[in-house]
């Protein structure tokens, strides 16, 4: 399943940085109008790309490791969309995106 749930810091390690997978990290809140539209697009991008492409959700207003973890990676406004690659981020999307706009932003990463 490529379609992970809400991931919380502890889980983080295991489900992102040591993944061998491209993961996209959707850093959300529920309160976030723009995230909750974003929510279908990525589900369905999820199920089409999932031989190549793990997503995972960070609600940010879920704890206060994940804010923190939110702070860490720089994330200054949601929704935003961190893909990773061995442990490290090698694309950031901030705000809303079409669907085959976000397509054509992981197809350039060879997703």
């Amino acid at each position: 399943m490529a379609l992970k749930n809400t991931v919380n810091n502890e889980q983080f390690e295991k489900e992102v940085l040591k993944n061998d997978k491209f993961v996209l990290v959707d850093f959300w809140a529920p309160w976030c109008p723009p995230c909750r539209m974003m929510a279908p697009v990525i589900e369905k991008l999820a199920e089409q790309k999932a031989d190549t492409l793990d997503v995972v959700k960070v609600d940010i207003e879920e704890s206060l490791d994940n804010k923190n973890l939110a702070i860490k990676y720089g994330v200054q406004g949601i929704p935003n969309m961190q893909v990773f690659k061995d442990g490290k981020v090698v694309k950031e999307i901030v705000g809303m995106r079409p669907a085959n706009i976000l397509a054509q932003d992981l197809s350039s990463l060879g997703i």
